[in-house]
């Protein structure tokens, strides 16, 4: 059976089924919300959404909203924070309903794999055990599942889709298009271009965490290997790491004296999800903010005015996006002395500083802003689930690779993520029978790039 992303359904149905009980008697104060915080459960900002709440009824229902979306250790991490702020009644009141479910369930199960187990017997007599076929991929989504559940028919494994993009080698840019274009572009004449980092987090730990194995999660760590290695990147690949080893292997690569003489860079995380964050294989939440902060311009000086590229591949919620029916039918530059005004700096101030000394050889450095030129392609929109195909990888990876090696000889970054999010929307799941089935996916990039990112694949500026 194919679990979805965020907390077990057996702690959802708590949840739900005694919301009554919780919102007429939970109280959500600092010392909960701390907790909760400390235990990866809600970020900064969801702590300060639900404290802002004007009622209590308002911040519990709040609270209570989040939580199911919050991954599979949510609910221990309540029942916890319950007892430490003397609600022990409520943690038992859903402990004890969640216990009752599970026997129930345990119990028709059993049942259940008793009479499918049963052999069934041929006209000749002879058993034969009721098999399935387990030749086609399982459709999946890149969610925090449970790892440890009952396996029963609905196992069989079957494709999402079969018309996987063929890999073809990376097509060159010309000297005329370069010569064309680069004016217009970001700098792009290193060789390599840069240090590209692959994240790939396939296996997770059991005694840890209650993550599933991503199945064809392998296939896209080595298909952007590849890629980026033919687009003159050199390339570190990174295996199964825990959150705590993820932030030590980004700070690492922050500090590669290589961005010195690089002229760009691309971070590629792939590994379960939830909204704003993604899991290492202990369980425990790596915020995507903190990595983005990791490459500003403050932190990593040496790829100031350069662009950063990322790509998340996870889920950024649990909400399988089932889709709708389709109805037929050059930058101003304001003048200076405004721009000064703006940002609180009048004549008066102007003179003050040029009588303390200021010459033409002691001009102010330029400002940056603290975050600039970079670009993030996520494999889903906000709130919902990612697809991924267990033999060929997931989805998002697969037109990016089928988009880049075609059109990077001529498109730059931005266009290229608008033409897969144009081959993501047309996407559709195969899997008749089960919840995958005509599932849709829509990816989507944000960007503060500043110039056209082309990686004139193949050409070397003399």
């Amino acid at each position: 059976m194919l679990g979805e992303c965020g907390m077990k359904a057996r702690d959802k149905t708590a949840l739900r089924k005694n919301s009554v009980a919780l919102l007429r008697e939970l109280v959500v104060d600092e010392l909960l919300i701390q907790i909760l915080q400390a235990d990866d459960v809600l970020t900064e900002g969801m702590a300060e959404t639900v404290l802002t709440e004007p009622t209590s009824f308002k911040r519990s229902s709040r609270l209570l909203a989040y939580l199911p979306k919050r991954g599979p250790r949510a609910f221990s991490s309540f029942c916890a924070a319950l007892r430490e702020t003397e609600q022990q009644h409520l943690c038992e009141l859903l402990v004890r309903f969640r216990d009752q479910q599970t026997s129930s369930t345990e119990s028709e199960s059993e049942i259940s794999f008793r009479q499918a187990s049963t052999p069934i017997k041929s006209k000749g007599n002879c058993e034969r055990s009721s098999v399935y076929d387990p030749a086609f991929p399982l459709p999946t989504q890149e969610c925090a599942v449970p790892a440890k559940r009952t396996r029963t028919h609905e196992s069989v494994e079957m494709c999402l889709d079969a018309d996987s993009p063929v890999t073809t080698a990376v097509l060159p840019c010309t000297s005329e298009f370069y010569l064309s274009h680069s004016a217009q572009a970001y700098p792009m004449c290193s060789s390599p271009r840069g240090l590209a980092l692959v994240v790939s987090n396939v296996q997770f730990e059991r005694e840890l965490s209650e993550l599933d194995t991503r199945r064809g999660g392998e296939v896209d760590e080595e298909v952007l290997r590849r890629l980026f290695t033919e687009l003159d990147f050199t390339v570190i690949v990174q295996k199964d790491l825990t959150a705590q080893a993820m932030r030590s292997c980004i700070e690492q690569f922050v500090r590669r004296p290589e961005h010195v003489v690089s002229d760009c860079s691309a971070v590629c995380l792939l590994s379960h999800g939830v909204e704003g964050s993604i899991y290492g294989t202990d369980g425990q939440l790596l915020e995507l903010d903190w990595v983005f902060e990791r490459f500003d311009n403050a932190r990593c000086p040496e790829l100031q005015n350069k662009p950063k590229m990322f790509f998340i591949q996870a889920c950024r919620g649990e909400e399988m996006d089932n889709g709708v029916d389709q109805l037929d039918g050059e930058d101003q530059t304001p003048p200076p002395g405004r721009e000064q005004r703006d940002a609180g700096r009048d004549e008066k101030s102007e003179r003050e500083s040029a009588v303390r000394g200021q010459t033409e050889s002691e001009r102010l450095r330029v400002k940056l802003p603290q975050r600039s030129d970079m670009i993030c392609g996520f494999a889903t929109l906000k709130g919902t689930a990612a697809m991924r195909n267990t033999k060929k990888g997931s989805w998002f990876i697969q037109e990016l690779n089928a988009a880049m090696r075609q059109r990077a000889r001529d498109t730059h970054l931005s266009d290229i993520l608008v033409q897969v999010n144009g081959c993501i929307k047309e996407r559709e799941g195969y899997a008749p029978g089960s919840a995958h089935h005509r599932c849709k996916e829509m990816s989507e990039f944000t960007s503060s790039l500043c110039k056209d990112l082309y990686l004139f694949p193949k050409y070397c500026p003399k």
